[in-house]
């Protein structure tokens, strides 16, 4: 005890001096989950509700700042894979999320399915060609066909198990104009520079410029779902996991709903 009092005492000793001479002694700073900047990647589809939500959050949270980067699923996916500085990471397909806590990129506990959609076929609204399903894009006054690029685009991939499950995949091939996300896709069909266009039924939703014709059957794709989760390189998990928790309120479901997703149970 004797000992400990002496180290004690020439501790405080060694701190007076060093202040004395002009040193100063630096706390490492703790962090704060109230205060903090965060970078959210998220699938393109989401822009329009998640910018209505952003001043909600932002106003139950004063401290949080948000920025955001809307883009397909799997360029997202391919930024957290090289270190892009992300904090959260929705996606618009469980492919692209399984690849990143394969690698341990995500905080696995954290990770939950959001939202649900559907997948539509959408025609220019002022079209001719009297479209009321997919089979009928094989007819040849049909010409461009836009989807998103199976490979990287997830509502592609949902458009090219669709096509395959109704037998017309190799026929449609030579009418495919790729877009580099779904709201690409949508915007080559309201331009009219495609005939038709296959995206989610919340694109549908917020143009004027196109006409929703048909609902895929649910069985011929995979489930469409939106999980999310932190990033493991994360340096601000507290704040990114308030404002997960945010995306599951009610408040915010709300205006998903408005939007036209589903609710992952």
């Amino acid at each position: 005890m004797k000992r400990r009092r002496i180290l004690a005492l020439l501790g405080g000793f060694l701190a007076a001096l060093l202040l004395a001479i002009g040193f100063k002694i630096v706390m490492p700073a703790a962090v704060d989950a109230q205060s903090a900047r965060l970078l959210i990647a998220a699938a393109a589809s989401l822009q329009d509700a998640i910018e209505e939500i952003d001043p909600l959050f932002e106003s139950a949270n004063p401290g949080i700042i948000v920025s955001y980067n809307f883009a397909a699923s799997g360029p997202l996916q391919q930024q957290i894979e090289q270190g892009a500085p992300v904090d959260l990471f929705i996606s618009a397909a469980a492919r692209q999320m399984n690849a990143l806590q394969e690698g341990n990129l995500i905080v696995s506990n954290t990770r939950r399915n959001l939202l649900t959609n559907s997948l539509v076929l959408v025609a220019p609204r002022n079209s001719t060609l009297g479209l009321t399903g997919f089979r009928q894009l094989t007819n040849s006054a049909v010409e461009r066909i836009s989807i998103g690029e199976p490979r990287s685009v997830p509502a592609g991939q949902y458009a090219e198990e669709l096509f395959r499950n109704l037998g017309i995949w190799d026929q449609l091939q030579p009418k495919f104009v790729f877009g580099n996300s779904v709201r690409n896709v949508l915007g080559t069909v309201e331009s009219g520079n495609a005939d038709a266009g296959v995206v989610y039924a919340t694109d549908a939703r917020i143009s004027d410029r196109v006409t929703q014709v048909a609902t895929a059957p649910s069985n011929l794709h995979t489930s469409i779902v939106y999980p999310m989760a932190v990033v493991a390189a994360s340096r601000n998990q507290q704040a990114a996991r308030i404002y997960a928790r945010f995306l599951r309120s009610r408040q915010a479901q709300a205006v998903f709903r408005r939007y036209g997703f589903g609710i992952a149970s």
